[in-house]
């Protein structure tokens, strides 16, 4: 026998033996580079992420820079950033360099003209409001847009909007507990009372998350509160929320208004998933409640709850009308920018990871559906079938774009 025909019969019987199953090999992350411009509007105190998670971003392989005193608002130096491996710019267009572009507000008209072909933005929504050759804009420069506000988590919730409404509703009470006050110009209340003296007594309108956390800060202060909202499972949800019962009706104009004459506070925490939040309370009960008493409008960035709000900002938050103290300043979150930052950031972080792990931008969107969820432009074509409807402009079905079916 040959010396070839012996190898040929080793190497068969080599093959025909157990072997070693092969490891599969991972796709190698990919590095992201994301800009954090410093906001522009003068209601916006916020920042997008906090140092901490900057520092967890770089360790992870991803390249941050940001605008010099973009944290400064929040506490946070440029120092901060710098040691948690950021590179701090000075000029704003050096960010908008940057792959991805990461704010809290919509961009304005002059930051999109920053922006270049095919980045992607990650920032609030609000485009109901902005005119239309805002979204043309977006849309000529081929942007891919995810609104936060509507990123979904694992349970399906949207955990933006419930963060900042646990902190509208908390600080909420807190700031109608400051204009009760002799020194505010209120009746000199506690809010909340002691014994022996009548508990303060508090009027919300709504019941969601803002609403909810309205009313354990109330009730932690001591305060007796009654919530009107004509969706009664929402009612249901929060008294089992809270943990114990309160005062709920539905929107009955005579219970309203008896209810407002004897009330301190009324909150108004009613919203529109498509439009103008609904008007609860007409300016005549608004005449019938007691003089000093405080109304926090906290639905104003979608036209208010009362017939008498108006906005207003932090510089001069409130004004009176019928001898009633109006607080209706859009974005109260900012007025807690560092507590609000942290809660974005631990929102954000994570996201981005996600977006790195699945390989960059375009590989992630087709595989985690709560990131999905938030894209109304793709490369420029709009996704979002409602915004599409309001503003008369042509439609793509998102999966259908990414061939997810």
């Amino acid at each position: 026998m040959s010396e070839d025909v012996v190898k040929s019969l080793a190497q068969a019987a080599t093959r025909m033996l157990p072997q070693e199953q092969m490891e599969v090999v991972k796709k190698k992350n990919s590095s992201l580079f994301i800009g954090i411009p410093k906001e522009t509007s003068l209601q916006e105190r916020r920042v997008p992420l906090v140092p901490q998670d900057v520092e967890l971003l770089v360790n992870n392989g991803h390249e941050v820079v940001i605008e010099t005193k973009a944290g400064e608002k929040s506490n946070f130096s440029d120092s901060d950033y710098s040691e948690a491996g950021a590179q701090i710019v000075y000029d704003t267009k050096s960010v908008y360099n940057a792959d991805i572009i990461l704010k809290v507000e919509p961009l304005s008209r002059d930051e999109i003209d920053y922006l270049k072909q095919g980045q992607t933005l990650i920032s609030a929504l609000q485009l109901p409001v902005q005119p239309k050759d805002f979204l043309k804009k977006l849309i000529a420069k081929r942007i891919t847009a995810i609104a936060y506000d509507y990123i979904k988590d694992n349970t399906g919730s949207l955990p933006v909007i419930r963060a900042m409404s646990e902190i509208a509703g908390n600080t909420s009470i807190l700031i109608a507990a400051e204009y009760l006050t002799n020194v505010n110009g209120g009746q000199g209340l506690m809010m909340g009372g002691i014994s022996g003296v009548k508990p303060t007594e508090v009027v919300i309108f709504g019941a969601g998350a803002v609403a909810e956390f309205a009313t354990r800060a109330a009730l932690g202060l001591g305060a007796s509160v009654k919530v009107f909202s004509n969706n009664t499972s929402k009612l249901r949800r929060l008294q089992e929320g809270v943990g114990r019962r309160v005062y709920t009706s539905t929107l009955q104009p005579k219970v309203i208004e008896s209810a407002l004459k004897t009330a301190d506070v009324a909150i108004g925490a009613m919203r529109s998933p498509k439009s103008r939040s609904p008007v609860i309370v007409s300016e005549e009960m608004v005449q019938k409640m007691s003089e000093g008493s405080v109304i926090v409008d906290v639905s104003i960035d979608q036209g208010g709850c009362f017939e008498t709000s108006r906005v207003t900002t932090h510089a001069n938050p409130t004004f009176q009308y019928h001898g009633v103290t109006h607080y209706c300043v859009p974005n109260i979150a900012s007025r807690v920018a560092r507590t609000a930052s942290y809660a974005l950031s631990n929102i954000f972080a994570p996201v981005i990871i996600d977006l790195g792990d699945g390989g960059g931008v375009d590989d992630c969107i087709r595989k985690v559906l709560s990131i999905r969820s938030g894209i109304y432009l793709y490369k420029g074509m709009l996704t979002n079938q409602y915004l599409a409807e309001d503003f008369g402009l042509p439609y793509k079905d998102l999966n259908l774009l990414l061939d997810v079916y």
